[in-house]
């Protein structure tokens, strides 16, 4: 039988064992251990399993993932995104829609020590749609503004989706954080904007809250220049090559272990806590990333990818058109399996083609990032949307008719991109010569 046929019949099979609820990783484990058995016999699929899975688990530069994890789970549990988002709300909140910009805010503000974008959803979920009760805010105000501002974090460093795309293409992982923040940036600006139009229009959604002095709102400040100072201290070290991306997860981590043990905002009770939530975490992302590695060898054996890049780039439309169908392949994927696990089945395929055609590597991440960040809200495979029901018990109608405003905000960055893609490169090229 034809390699390419077998490669086809083979991601058909792994598409249905996607929708029996087999973990991803194993799914694609398995596929690709019995389609190279079949192609190059099951001596060299035995083989290929043993050596793909102890290079995965045993590779130095993958324990930047369970780091940066760590990092955001020890901020989570210690109450650090509470403080930021009061620090927000005691100058922002007084105004119409105040209490969602300043969930915004301090959203922006944690993920430059979170790469998760559930966890950033789970932490204001229970700490700004309490509150945005307590002052009255529509249910699809608070609990859509909350799902939405999870999605910085697949952009914003120290970003967990960006770590995963530096290791599949093998970019440089600090260019790839330089490149995420501009484009996390403007998006956290629109999310602003469509919250401020949407109160004009409707002061009753979002009324004003309780105006702060200026002595409370800068006594706040201290909490967010602490955190600034940490992400600078990261970025800056990964920049001017201090240190490796997993070195840069060690000192954050340890970092925001030390103040919060410094500030007795964690016992050992939330320290264990978020060792577990980190250690579950990173061993999910890891079984994803061996099980891709494995499909990926077969991938190759089959040609499909490099087949997939020339089909691609031969196609007689306009180049970002083609970028166009990749994003929604990506959506579409997304709308059956998780978004993150099927960027790790499709990059691979993708990355090769957007290369060919003379597209920026920085630029087509930022791309998928956005691609992403849609994914991870819209039906019906939105975890960020699941993630906020759960703790808010709110009916997903309504949370997804208060995400819809915000996908504006989305879509309209997604377009910058393409018209100016200098969004993704300039940061990069100028400050990491």
């Amino acid at each position: 039988m034809n390699e390419v046929i077998i490669g086809i019949t083979a991601l058909f099979i792994l598409l249905l064992l996607f929708l029996t609820g087999i973990e991803l990783g194993f799914a694609m484990a398995i596929v690709g251990f019995l389609g190279f058995g079949i192609l190059k016999g099951f001596s060299s699929a035995f083989n290929l399993v043993a050596v793909d899975l102890f290079d995965v688990f045993t590779t130095y530069g993958f324990t930047v993932i369970p780091l940066f994890v760590l990092m955001g789970q020890i901020a989570f549990n210690a109450g650090i995104a509470r403080r930021l988002y009061d620090s927000a709300y005691k100058f922002i909140g007084h105004i119409p829609g105040g209490l969602a910009m300043a969930t915004v805010a301090g959203a922006t503000a944690f993920k430059a020590i979170c790469g998760s974008s559930p966890a950033t959803a789970a932490t204001f979920a229970s700490v700004a749609v309490p509150e945005m009760d307590r002052y009255g805010y529509a249910k699809k105000l608070s609990t859509g503004i909350v799902a939405s501002v999870g999605t910085l974090g697949i952009l914003i460093p120290p970003s967990v989706t960006l770590i995963l795309f530096g290791i599949i293409t093998e970019q440089s992982i600090a260019r790839l954080f330089m490149a995420g923040i501009f484009p996390g940036l403007l998006t956290a600006f629109f999310f602003v904007v469509v919250i401020y139009g949407w109160c004009k229009i409707n002061p009753s959604i979002g009324p004003k809250g309780e105006r702060s002095t200026w002595g409370e709102r800068l006594k706040s400040l201290p909490e967010v220049l602490l955190v600034v100072v940490i992400f600078l201290v990261l970025v800056g070290g990964l920049m001017k090559g201090f240190f490796t991306p997993t070195e840069a997860g060690s000192v954050g981590t340890m970092a925001v272990l030390i103040l919060s043990i410094a500030k007795k905002d964690i016992a050992l009770k939330g320290y264990l806590k978020s060792l577990l939530e980190s250690l579950r975490t990173a061993c999910m992302v890891l079984t994803l990333i061996a099980g891709s590695t494995i499909l990926g060898h077969f991938l190759a054996v089959t040609k499909i990818p490099i087949l997939t890049a020339d089909w691609v780039a031969g196609l007689p439309v306009n180049r970002y058109v083609i970028m166009i169908i990749i994003s929604l392949i990506y959506q579409l994927g997304g709308s059956f399996i998780d978004d993150l696990a099927f960027m790790i089945l499709a990059t691979p395929i993708f990355y090769p083609a957007a290369i060919k055609l003379g597209f920026d590597p920085l630029w087509f991440a930022m791309l998928i990032g956005l691609t992403v960040m849609i994914g991870v809200v819209i039906p019906p495979v939105a975890s960020n949307v699941f993630v906020v029901k759960n703790i808010t018990k709110v009916p997903l109608g309504v949370i997804y008719s208060g995400v819809y405003p915000f996908l504006v905000s989305l879509i309209v960055v997604t377009i910058l991109l393409f018209i100016f893609p200098g969004m993704a490169t300039l940061l990069p090229n100028l400050l990491m010569k």
